[in-house]
């Protein structure tokens, strides 16, 4: 356990690197506090996204860029440079799955096969289109409704099962069961 005499001179360290990178631009000063913040950093966004790494690394990475290019807009009188740091890392965020969100498309599942024109397909490649377009269409109709408005939602509309189940309002089990279920039936049925 740190003391607090420990925890107020880790602060002042903080407070004075800040500082000599913001005045001189000290690479000394920013690798410490590089060693100190980027693992926590990564540990913020593993919290909030098990799993992915990937993630972490490149927003703990977008940070620390920010705070050599922003450390002379730090104030001590406002927060502290932990909130300071996990503000940029909390605004990082958002900015990534801004930059990187599903766009909504206004296609509308029901008719996407009309809107579909290969110009480049032989008569032969058409014909075999347009047939297992009408099978897939019969074989989805075929389906009971909870099962195919779920298995569109997913594969037609691009959204996730968690997605999903907040459009519906439904746990998370029930869609994954029916989009499972769903395609089950759909190979079943179009293998015959």
């Amino acid at each position: 356990m740190i003391s607090a005499e420990a925890k107020k001179a880790e602060q002042l360290q903080l407070v004075n690197d800040m500082h000599a990178v913001a005045e001189h631009r000290d690479r000394e000063a920013f690798a410490r506090l590089f060693d100190h913040f980027v693992p926590l950093l990564r540990s913020f966004s593993l919290a909030a996204q098990p799993g992915a790494s990937l993630l972490a690394d490149e927003i703990s990475q977008e940070v620390m860029i920010k705070v050599w290019n922003k450390a002379h807009t730090y104030k001590v009188e406002f927060a502290s440079v932990s909130t300071w740091v996990f503000t940029l890392a909390r605004n990082a965020r958002i900015d990534y799955f801004r930059k990187n969100s599903r766009h909504e498309s206004d296609i509308d599942p029901e008719y996407i096969w009309n809107e579909i024109v290969d110009e480049t397909a032989d008569p032969f490649q058409a014909a075999q289109q347009k047939r297992s377009e009408e099978l897939i269409s019969d074989e989805l109709s075929a389906l009971p409704e909870d099962q195919r408005i779920a298995l569109q939602k997913v594969y037609l509309e691009g959204k996730t099962h968690k997605e999903v189940a907040e459009d519906l309002d439904l746990p998370l089990g029930t869609v994954k069961s029916r989009v499972r279920l769903a395609l089950k039936k759909l190979a079943i049925s179009i293998k015959r």
